[in-house]
């Protein structure tokens, strides 16, 4: 029975495939997940009679609901039932294998309907074809182009009422869609679109494609800490190579936010706190989403968000005021979203926040004046999810008719699945807006459905043959797990890592010991039965159950009887110990925002009850935001941030852990040594009455009474199985005039007996200003692998450009000054030298 099995299961709304995979370790486990739907199940408590396997577990989105299975085996084939709260109590008849695709059924159907007749049109072609169709349009039809409806009544927040989006569609009242997870219901809307809508326009189908499609590669955060760019751009290639198989072509996505407050869930969907190194993701991903061109059938309009400052909400709490200066604005929080568009992204959505007391979607000095008339955007505008209705909930409109004339005046081209849009026509009778207004939004639009090619095939995206080419392959998890191993940050180690592979009796503890919760938030893969957990990395390596002693210990939030003391007992008969612990995958993303930065209690109490036993620990975090950990620096022999991985998860921290990959991932979010530090991060200003080694034990600075001003790792910041010493840093003058270049040089030597990649980091500090600048601000990195006992000059090239900057009294200038060149290997361990620019 061990092993992956599949059935297929009849409901009134869907028909299903459910894979079951079968397992055994230091015990079965049984974990089923569903197609069409991106929904799995770990049975927990598993009994084996014979061939019968028994068990209950809780489904994500109803976790006070069990489901429960009995099923029998037979040599290729199982029965049995299934009751899942979603569907009730399902008969199963299944066999072995994972089956074929739900969607190839519609291979043959499909044919006839994609003419595979793409025009490749200049812009100006395109424009020329969208003011025919605009001159056909009705006010309706313009109204329909600018609303978006769910394709189910799955919702990402609260219920919308509205009318079935059967109907929407059907009446032209809808322009595209939101959250068509089936092939088959892209389809089937599609059809509904271009065979019954009144002009026959096909709609966009969009989807949060965040850090994969069916292969999940780490989340965001933890990719961003590669500092990797062409793996970043690829495995946003390869998410949307697998979406658009599937029919999606539009993105909700990238998140380039800036992050400062580990608090705040998102963190976990972005790049960390750094403007410079998030402007070169914000970049990489719009290059891996869009590719070189729309009309290529395997990418997606890249969506940039949140625009602007939403990674600013105050105590961390998401939804949450925003109060920033224009300078803060510009200088941190822009710069990414400048750097998508200039790569060309193809849509922007608006922040839920407000900015000035106006909230963003309704804000035409941000959404007009900054983004469409300064930095030149051009694509398609799209609030956020209900975000023209909270117009009203902020408090800055009457009514939703108010708050969709606020949203037009502002430039809004289409509001996410709510209905406040559908009062336009009796805002246009009464004066309030222009037909004008909805031509440039339907324009904006309509050009991307001609860029997309749909208006020549609305069926190219329906590619039912390359879901079963692309989903899950073999390649696309290489690529997985090249990208979850660059990423991974070694915090701490003694010398108790790597580990060596002949080492005796290893105990794996913890709720994440033998976890699939592995992949993170905004993923809606299939395969989540599939991903490999740390007991599986592990197992493939070589260690046998007699070598692999497990206990789960505690669930993550949650006490198990008995559940301390046996995994105590498991560490007295090992070696050493691996301690897994972390945050369950619902406890970061969107409105999971947290007060405390600790682990659970429970967990915490876990660990002290095994490091008690007087072994070597080696802690494996998983979590989506940084965490406080103050006390395992002091208690742990080593620390591995390996964050939320994705579908190899457990090859990728094997492979870290045994030395067979050396850990190269540096921190791209400062982690702090207590909660009340936050947000806490390397660019700060540095006050009047700054803290130093000189005046630290004076009263009257700035300072906490009850801890450092630092945080305990750093930006930057991460280990390696190997040293790096940094000498001779230098600069070829020590002046330039605007213009000009200078070269800083250093060189950097792999001091330690093994081969190591090393993120070499450049920083400037403007010393003085006619703003308060920063103490300092990445300008610039180098990665270098060096052989043991090999040196390397590093060279960067400083430009009067890297120092630049916006003021309020003279926009973006360059000043003359004193600056400070640092280099190092993280924000805080740094070689400095000095320069002038001089007038010329």
């Amino acid at each position: 029975m061990i092993g992956i099995w599949h059935a297929f299961a009849e409901t009134p709304r869907w028909k299903l495939k459910l894979q079951v995979k079968v397992s055994k370790k230091a015990a079965y486990s049984v974990d089923i997940a569903m197609e069409p739907l991106p929904l799995s199940i770990r049975m927990e408590n598993v009994t084996v009679e014979g061939n019968t396997v028994r068990g209950t577990g809780s489904a994500f989105w109803k976790p006070d609901e069990k489901a429960e299975a009995e099923l029998k085996f037979e040599q290729s084939s199982f029965s049995g039932r299934l009751y899942i709260p979603l569907f009730g109590e399902l008969q199963l008849q299944g066999k072995e294998g994972r089956g074929p695709f739900l969607s190839e059924a519609l291979m043959e159907q499909i044919k006839p309907y994609r003419s595979g007749k793409v025009v490749q049109r200049t812009d100006e072609q395109i424009q020329a074809a969208v003011e025919e169709l605009l001159s056909r349009m009705s006010i309706a039809d313009k109204v329909g182009q600018m609303c978006q409806c769910m394709a189910s009544n799955f919702s990402f927040g609260g219920a919308v009422a509205t009318d079935p989006p059967e109907k929407l569609i059907a009446e032209g009242r809808a322009g595209s869609v939101l959250g068509a997870f089936d092939i088959n219901r892209v389809f089937e809307l599609q059809k509904i679109a271009v065979e019954q809508s009144p002009l026959g326009i096909p709609l966009l189908f969009n989807g949060d494609i965040i850090h994969g499609a069916q292969t999940i590669f780490p989340v965001p955060l933890a990719w961003s800490c590669s500092w990797d760019m062409e793996a970043i751009r690829e495995a946003c290639a390869i998410a949307a190579k697998e979406a658009s198989a599937s029919g999606l072509m539009y993105n909700h996505g990238p998140m380039i936010d800036i992050t400062r407050d580990p608090r705040w869930g998102r963190v976990v969907e972005g790049a960390g706190e750094d403007p410079y190194l998030g402007s070169l993701i914000a970049k990489a991903q719009v290059e891996g989403f869009q590719g070189s061109s729309l009309l290529h059938e395997e990418t997606m309009i890249a969506c940039l968000k949140h625009f602007i400052g939403y990674g600013a909400a105050e105590g961390g709490r998401d939804y949450n005021t925003v109060d920033l200066s224009e300078g803060i604005l510009r200088n941190v929080y822009l710069p990414p979203f400048q750097a998508g568009i200039e790569a060309g992204a193809g849509s922007v959505m608006n922040a839920f926040n407000i900015y000035q007391g106006v909230p963003v979607a309704a804000s035409a000095e941000l959404l007009k004046g900054l983004l469409r008339d300064e930095l030149g955007f051009d694509g398609i505008l799209i609030s956020d999810y209900g975000a023209v209705d909270e117009i009203v909930q902020h408090g800055y409109a009457k009514d939703a008719k108010e708050a969709a004339r606020l949203a037009v005046n502002a430039s809004m081209d289409m509001e996410m699945v709510t209905r406040a849009f559908d009062s336009i026509p009796e805002l246009l009778h009464e004066g309030k807006l222009t037909e004008a207004q909805l031509d440039e939004a339907v324009r904006r639009i309509v050009t991307y459905k001609y860029k997309t090619g749909l208006m020549d095939d609305p069926f190219r995206y329906i590619r039912p043959e390359k879901e079963r080419e692309y989903h899950f392959s073999a390649d696309h998890l290489q690529s997985s797990l090249e990208l979850a191993r660059k990423s991974i940050v070694l915090l701490k180690n003694d010398g108790v890592l790597p580990l060596a592979r002949n080492a005796g009796k290893i105990a794996l503890i913890g709720p994440f010991a033998d976890s699939k919760d592995l992949l993170g938030p905004w993923q809606f893969s299939r395969y989540g039965h599939e991903t490999v957990t740390l007991y599986e990395g592990l197992q493939a390596k070589g260690f046998t159950e007699d070598r692999l002693l497990y206990a789960a210990g505690c669930g993550v939030n949650s006490a198990l009887e008995g559940g301390i003391k046996a995994a105590v007992e498991q560490a007295k008969q090992a070696e050493l110990v691996v301690l897994a612990l972390g945050e369950g995958s619902e406890m970061s993303g969107e409105a999971a925002s947290r007060m405390s930065l600790e682990l659970p209690a429970v967990q915490r109490e876990l660990a002290e009850a095994v490091i008690s036993a007087g072994k070597p620990v080696v802690l494996v975090l998983t979590s989506g935001r940084p965490l406080v950990l103050d006390w395992f620096e002091r208690h742990a022999n080593a620390i591995v941030e390996t964050w939320f991985l994705g579908s190899q998860a457990g090859h990728a921290i094997a492979d870290v852990l045994l030395g067979q990959y050396n850990p190269s991932g540096r921190l791209t979010m400062s982690f702090p040594a207590q909660t009340g530090q936050v947000p806490v991060y390397y660019n700060q200003f540095r006050t009047g009455r700054p803290q130093t080694a000189a005046n630290a034990s004076e009263k009257y600075i700035s300072k906490y009474l009850d801890g450092p001003n630092e945080p305990l790792y750093p930006f930057g910041y991460g280990l390696s199985y190997t040293s790096f010493e940094y000498s001779g840093l230098s600069l070829d003058q020590n002046q330039i005039k605007p213009g000009e270049t200078l070269r800083a040089s250093v060189t950097v030597k792999n001091a330690g007996t093994q081969t190591g990649e090393e993120t070499v980091q450049l920083y400037i500090q403007d010393v003085y200003g006619s703003i308060v600048r920063p103490v300092k601000e990445l300008k610039g990195f180098a990665k270098a692998v060096l052989e043991a006992g090999e040196s390397r000059q590093i060279v960067f090239e400083i430009s009067s450009s890297d120092l630049a900057f916006w003021t309020p009294a003279g926009g973006y200038v360059t000043e003359p000054g004193d600056f400070r060149v640092m280099i190092g290997s993280n924000s805080r361990d740094v070689q400095t030298a000095s320069f002038e620019l001089i007038q010329p």
